[in-house]
């Protein structure tokens, strides 16, 4: 006769909490092995990357790199605001502009997208990132890929472990699969993709992805910085 042991409750979530522990720290650890893959391949293409564990260990090395008192522009970015950089910056004396502040007006707001482009520092995340070290992002406006593109500024990219693909073509579907339909969405937009969740290269006046920027390298006249993160960030 075979005997049936039932193990206690308070056993049985002991026992839950290690394999979810367990998990937890293997997906740190693959994580941590491919944030120092990506490192090299950024660094060789031109970008001063590192790898944090933590977002709050992010917003430690935007800090370091952006000193108090200086101008910050942010664009469209929900890492950015995750990480609690707009918080942060302005408990350390830094002008924050971006346009995601709801008491400006129509113009205000316009202007505002333009003054983002001419901080000192430009804070933004990335829709996606490649093995080989190649940035993909999207956007409505353009006003973010073209800070992305070119400035006279330095340009501070934070990205969570979630962006990463494994090629240009993965990058590219992810950009509009992935990042553009919730961003739709949080812009209270109605194009197909808010309807069928993946995008389907529509023609609709609230288009969310309109243009899109391959950064192979770091581009000339600027330092670039790449901090990726451990952590699940961003669209």
């Amino acid at each position: 006769m075979i005997r049936t042991i039932q193990v206690p409750k308070h056993d049985r979530s002991e026992v839950k909490n290690m394999e979810q522990s367990s998990f937890a720290a293997a997906r740190r650890e693959h994580w941590k092995v491919l944030g120092a893959t990506l490192v090299r391949s950024l660094t060789a293409k031109g970008f001063q990357a590192q790898y944090v564990p933590t977002k709050e260990e992010a917003l430690a090395e935007v800090f370091r790199i952006i000193p108090e008192g200086a101008t910050v522009g942010i664009p469209g970015s929900v890492t950015i605001r995750e990480i609690g950089a707009v918080e942060g910056l302005r408990a350390r004396g830094c002008t924050v502009i971006h346009h995601w502040d709801p008491s400006l007006t129509q113009e205000q707001r316009m202007q505002t997208l333009q003054d983002e482009l001419l901080a000192q520092y430009f804070l933004t995340g990335t829709n996606a990132v490649t093995l080989d070290g190649t940035l993909v992002n999207i956007d409505g406006n353009g006003n973010r890929v073209s800070g992305m593109a070119w400035g006279r500024n330095t340009i501070i990219f934070v990205a969570g472990m979630n962006k990463v693909t494994k090629d240009l073509d993965e990058a590219i579907a992810r950009t509009r699969n992935v990042a553009t339909p919730p961003n739709a969405l949080r812009l209270n937009l109605q194009p197909p993709c808010t309807k069928t969740g993946h995008c389907v290269n529509c023609n609709a006046p609230e288009r969310a992805c309109k243009a899109l920027l391959i950064l192979e390298r770091a581009t000339t006249g600027r330092t670039s910085h790449v901090i990726l993160v451990g952590d699940d960030l961003g669209f």
